[in-house]
C-alpha cells in the first residue's frame, strides 16, 4: 500500500530539495535575494514625514492597495516604493506592440536571440516609466505634505534613486529565475504582498473590528472560497486533440507514423493582465482629478466629486459605479489580451508547419476558425471569473462589514499562481534528479 503523505506537497518538495546539494544552493540563493529585497523596501528616502505619509495611506483604500502589492515600501517611500511594476508596464506593452510592430514581430520568430533583443528593448522602456511613475507618486506625496516640497535637483536625484531601485529589483529578480527556482519577477510581486499581511491584519486587530467575531468568520470563509475558485480556474484547461504524421524511411521503403497529443488551452489565458489593464483605466480619472481638487475642509468642486465617483472606497450606491465599471473593463480585456496572445502564438500556423491537425478539422483556415471559436467560448468563463474576483473586495466588505481588512483580488491571484508555478517548477527538478538517468 503506498504511503500516505501527511504534508502539503510545497512543503514536501522543500524538504526534499533541501536533501539535494544543488537544489538548496538554489533555494539558499531565492532566500538570499528576499532578503536583500526586504531590506532595499526599508532604505527610505530623505525627507519624508512618516507620520503623514502613514495617514495619507491609511485613509486612502487605492494607495493602501497599492502599498500592500510594494510590501511597505510605498509606504516608507523607500527607493523601491515603484517596485518591479514600471517592468511589468513594460512588458505588457512590448506583448501588445509585437504584433503590430514588424520589427519586433521578426525579433520574436528568431529564437533565443530575438527574445533576448526584446528584452534589451524592455529594460531600455522600463528606466522611463519609473522615472514618470517616480516623480508622479513625488508630486502626489508632496500635495499632501507627507514629502517635503524639493528643489530641481534633489528631485532629479529622488528620481534617480526610485529608478535605480527599480532596475536593481529587475536585476534582482532575473537573477532568482537564473541561478534560484521560479519566476523572479513574479515572486518578489508575491513576497511583497506577502509581507504587507501581518501589518493588515493587525491593523485590523487594533481597530477593534476584528472582534466582530460572525464577521471575521465570514470573511475568511470568502477568502477561503475565493482562493479555491483562483486555483481551480488557474488550473483549469481545454484540451484540443491534435494528431501528428510523419515519414520515416526504414530499409529503403517509405513508412507513414502518427503520434497523437494535445494542446491545452486555457481558461484564463490572459492571467492577471486585465485586472491591471481595468485598474489603470479606472484610476486615471480619479489621478487627474486629484490634482485639481479642492483641500480637504474646503468646499468640493466638481474635481473632488470625480474623485470620489471613481473611489474604491466609494459608499454605496455611488460605490457601484466604480465596481460595475470595474467588472465590464475586466471582462473587455479579458478578451482583448487573450485574443492578442492567442493571434500572436500562431496555433494553426505552427500545426501546419509541423505536419500537425486536429482530428475532423482541415487544416489551414478551418483549423483557424475552430480554434478561434474554442477560445472564444472558453475566455467567457475565464473572464466572468475574473470579473467576480475583481469585486469580490467590495461583497466581502459588504458582507461581513469588516472594513479594516482588505481582501485583495489582484494579490490573491498573483500569490495563487506564484505559488502554484514554484510547486511544479520544483517538483519538476525533483523529479528530473530522481530520474535513474540523470547525470549529477
Amino acid at each position: 500500500m503506498a504511503q500516505v503523505q501527511s504534508r502539503p506537497r510545497l512543503l514536501q518538495a522543500m524538504i526534499d530539495a533541501f536533501s539535494l546539494p544543488d537544489l538548496r544552493k538554489r533555494l539558499l540563493i531565492l532566500f538570499g535575494a528576499l532578503v536583500i529585497f526586504r531590506l532595499i523596501a526599508h532604505v527610505p528616502i530623505p525627507g519624508v514625514d512618516s507620520a503623514v505619509l502613514e495617514e495619507f495611506f491609511r485613509d486612502s483604500a487605492l494607495f493602501g492597495m497599492f502599498d500592500l502589492f510594494s510590501g511597505g515600501a510605498m509606504r516608507n517611500f523607500s527607493v523601491a516604493a515603484m517596485g518591479v511594476y514600471p517592468y511589468i508596464t513594460a512588458t505588457i506593452v512590448m506583448q501588445l506592440m509585437t504584433p503590430v510592430i514588424p520589427k519586433l514581430q521578426a525579433l520574436s520568430k528568431e529564437g533565443e536571440a530575438g527574445r533576448n533583443k526584446i528584452t534589451l528593448y524592455t529594460h531600455y522602456l522600463t528606466v522611463p516609466l519609473a522615472a514618470m511613475a517616480g516623480y508622479g507618486q513625488l508630486v502626489l506625496l508632496q500635495r499632501n505634505n507627507a514629502v517635503a516640497s524639493t528643489d530641481a535637483l534633489s528631485t532629479i536625484a529622488i528620481v534617480i534613486a526610485i529608478v535605480a531601485g527599480t532596475m536593481f529589483l529587475v536585476w534582482l529578480g532575473e537573477q532568482i529565475t537564473q541561478y534560484g527556482i521560479g519566476n523572479g519577477i513574479s515572486i518578489i510581486i508575491f513576497a511583497g504582498i506577502i509581507s504587507g499581511l501581518p501589518g493588515m491584519i493587525g491593523q485590523g486587530i487594533l481597530t477593534g473590528e476584528a472582534g466582530q467575531t460572525m464577521g471575521l468568520i465570514g470573511f475568511i470563509l470568502i477568502a477561503l472560497a475565493t482562493t479555491v475558485l483562483i486555483v481551480i480556474f488557474t488550473e483549469a484547461h481545454r484540451r484540443i486533440p491534435v494528431q501528428y504524421a510523419k515519414s520515416v524511411v526504414r530499409g529503403g521503403r517509405m513508412h507513414r507514423q502518427s503520434g497523437s497529443t494535445h494542446i491545452p488551452l486555457r481558461v484564463n489565458t490572459a492571467g492577471v493582465i486585465p485586472l491591471i489593464f481595468a485598474m489603470a483605466f479606472i484610476m486615471f480619472p480619479s489621478i487627474v482629478a486629484s490634482y485639481f481638487a479642492s483641500p480637504a475642509g474646503t468646499d468640493p468642486n466638481f474635481a473632488n466629486h470625480i474623485v470620489n465617483i471613481f473611489s474604491p472606497d466609494a459608499a454605496m450606491p455611488l460605490g457601484l459605479v466604480y465596481w460595475g465599471l470595474t467588472f465590464l473593463l475586466v471582462v473587455f480585456f479579458a478578451f482583448f489580451y487573450t485574443m492578442v496572445i492567442f493571434q500572436n502564438q500562431d496555433l494553426p500556423g505552427t500545426l501546419q508547419r509541423q505536419g500537425g491537425f486536429i482530428p475532423g478539422v482541415r487544416p489551414g483556415k478551418k483549423t483557424e476558425k475552430y480554434l478561434n471559436g474554442v477560445i472564444h467560448r472558453i475566455t467567457w468563463a475565464g473572464a466572468l471569473f475574473l470579473a467576480f474576483v475583481a469585486i469580490i473586495p467590495v461583497i466581502a466588505q459588504e458582507a461581513t462589514n469588516i472594513q479594516a481588512l482588505q481582501l485583495s483580488s489582484f494579490g490573491m491571484l498573483i500569490v495563487v499562481a506564484v505559488t502554484l508555478d514554484t510547486m511544479k517548477q520544483l517538483e519538476a527538478q525533483l523529479a528530473m534528479r530522481r530520474y535513474e538517468g540523470f547525470i549529477k
